[in-house]
């Protein structure tokens, strides 16, 4: 570690932290409670400037943390290596990192024997549950921040292996309305655009899913004067497209006629060989799901002749018949591998970040409770960070009066239609 990378990440902290203040007020309300005084806690996420500040911020409030990458490509390792110098704070995180070393890194976190997850995809926690079953015990609960985690521990309570309370803060308003579709929709087009330098105003785009993050990329891709097609499995989202006013096609009609693909299915083979085959001279594809195999480049590259590096980031295949598909960041997360990529912005992740706080802080105290399974975060925790929120933004909001009050729990006709 050099003092050039130390300071560079400090920097990038820095300027996270000055656009962060929902975090300075959890800091601030409890770095003198220290609500996690003995309490280690594990975060498996994106190490990158934003997730420090978190870190920082569950230190300050009396945990020992310690962190690891959820993807390689993903990870900043000069915010890595100022996490490092922060008390209370440790980490196994490296840029660049293959499978097997990632594989090495996650369970040396685990080894620390975490009493609360703090996950991504729910990697540790299958990791934890799969690998290192000794650990079980040991865990008070997870928090889990991403659609793919939420679904692999549903298939864990499925499956009779979750023993211990998992909170799906993926399903909060405060975390899909605005991390996903704010963040993932902004961040992947804006991130997209820079590695590539094309327009988006007149290209097809096909977006693969219409869910909370593909309704963010969709709707501001269409706001940018994009042409938008979606694809879906779910009649009822299809039907919400449509309603929207995106065409909407199975991707074996969509892939005939689009110039940007982009992947927001937290599934695998959306774009495969059959797709491929159709495709137009100078597709460009991208992934903002979690995974990489959302799109089958190994199928792609067994149909290309050859390959090259167009731009940094930017994996040209040419097929047999001349045609070029150029796949972006490797098909990995758009908004965060490329070369250009910084994540979601910053105030958005201020909000998810602290829905993870608030989600561990009530965990901690209402365990018991909870019981084993996956569990939905109560309104009431979700509002206290949007309250937070408005706050920082010196917005303020209506009241409902007592008589108000009692009017929405009435029943009886009287009480309704009394004046």
């Amino acid at each position: 570690m050099s003092q050039a990378e130390l300071d560079s990440g400090r920097r990038k902290l820095d300027w996270a932290r000055s656009h962060m203040p929902v975090h300075a007020e959890l800091r601030r309300r409890y770095s003198e409670q220290r609500p996690f005084d003995g309490v280690t806690i594990a975060v498996g996420s994106h190490i990158e400037a934003k997730t420090g500040v978190f870190i920082e911020t569950l230190a300050a409030a009396g945990a020992d943390v310690v962190f690891t990458n959820s993807v390689s490509a993903t990870t900043q390792d000069d915010v890595v290596a100022a996490l490092l110098q922060l008390q209370h704070v440790q980490g196994y995180a490296r840029h660049g990192c293959s499978d097997n070393e990632l594989h090495e890194l996650h369970l040396q976190t685990l080894r620390h024997g975490p009493q609360l997850i703090l996950d991504d995809a729910a990697e540790l926690t299958a990791l934890m549950l799969d690998q290192c079953p000794d650990l079980r015990p040991r865990v008070l609960g997870v928090c889990e921040q991403t659609s793919t985690g939420v679904q692999r521990l549903q298939a864990m309570a499925r499956d009779g292996v979750l023993s211990f309370p998992a909170l799906a803060v993926n399903d909060t308003p405060m975390k899909h309305d605005f991390d996903n579709v704010h963040g993932t929709g902004e961040s992947a087009l804006t991130n997209l655009l820079a590695v590539t330098n094309l327009l988006l105003a007149g290209k097809r785009v096909v977006v693969a899913g219409f869910g909370y993050c593909g309704q963010g990329v969709a709707y501001k891709a269409q706001g940018w004067g994009a042409r938008v097609t979606i694809t879906e499995i779910d009649p009822r989202k299809a039907l919400r497209a449509h309603m929207a006013g995106f065409e909407v096609a199975p991707m074996t009609d969509a892939v005939r006629n689009g110039d940007i693909y982009i992947t927001t299915t937290g599934n695998r083979d959306v774009l495969r060989r059959e797709h491929f085959e159709y495709m137009r001279d100078g597709a460009v594809i991208a992934n903002a799901g979690h995974f990489h195999v959302e799109i089958a480049v190994h199928e792609l590259q067994a149909m290309a002749r050859g390959m090259r590096e167009v731009r940094p980031g930017i994996s040209e295949y040419e097929l047999s018949d001349g045609r070029r598909i150029n796949v972006v960041a490797h098909a990995n997360l758009v908004n965060l591998a490329a070369p250009t990529s910084m994540g979601h912005p910053i105030e958005v992740m201020d909000q998810t970040f602290a829905m993870q706080f608030v989600a561990a802080l009530y965990l901690l105290q209402h365990r018991a409770r909870l019981g084993a399974g996956v569990h939905a975060l109560p309104t009431e925790v979700d509002a206290e960070v949007a309250a937070l929120k408005l706050a920082s933004l010196g917005i303020s909001i209506d009241r409902l009066s007592a008589t108000q009050q009692d009017y929405i729990h009435a029943w009886r006709i009287g009480d309704i239609q009394s004046p």
